[in-house]
């Protein structure tokens, strides 16, 4: 994402990937604060594999396809001073439409970080991480546009 775009470009750059997530914005209500995940073994075996929630697993995906996503994410939690869930929750919370990337950028540490560290997702969902990002996101299109449809 580009250090700093105007308002209007804000909202004609990423009005459709949001829209896509708030589909989602139910669910994640449904689950914040449950478990997305169970662990399967084979028998005998001594490896245990996570298994995800259907439904977690296709946000992901769409999620990842999106113009939100930024690798370099890193940079607004030192930025920020970010350490903690009640840390990212503050800034979500506060959030304008200037905060925009920092918004993309909690939710990229989230959508992201569950590639390679499997308990990352579990964390955004029990932590309202992804439903605070998105009621935000949504929110903040919709105070500078129009309702998402």
């Amino acid at each position: 994402m580009e250090e700093i775009k105007g308002t209007e470009e804000i909202i004609k750059t990423y009005r459709e990937d949001v829209a896509k997530l708030a589909r989602y914005i139910p669910w994640l209500e449904t689950k914040s604060g449950s478990d997305v995940m169970s662990s399967y073994r084979a028998d005998q075996s001594t490896f245990s594999f996570p298994v995800y929630d259907g439904t977690l697993m296709s946000f992901v995906k769409e999620a990842q396809a999106t113009k939100l996503m930024n690798r370099n994410y890193r940079y607004t939690y030192s930025r920020n001073h970010i350490k903690t869930a009640k840390d990212e929750l503050s800034l979500i919370r506060a959030a304008n439409i200037k905060d925009f990337g920092a918004l993309c950028d909690i939710l990229s540490k989230y959508v992201l970080g569950g590639m390679t560290r499997a308990q990352v997702w579990r964390e955004g969902i029990e932590n309202r991480i992804f439903l605070e990002v998105l009621m935000k996101l949504k929110e903040l299109i919709e105070f500078w546009d129009k309702p998402l449809a």
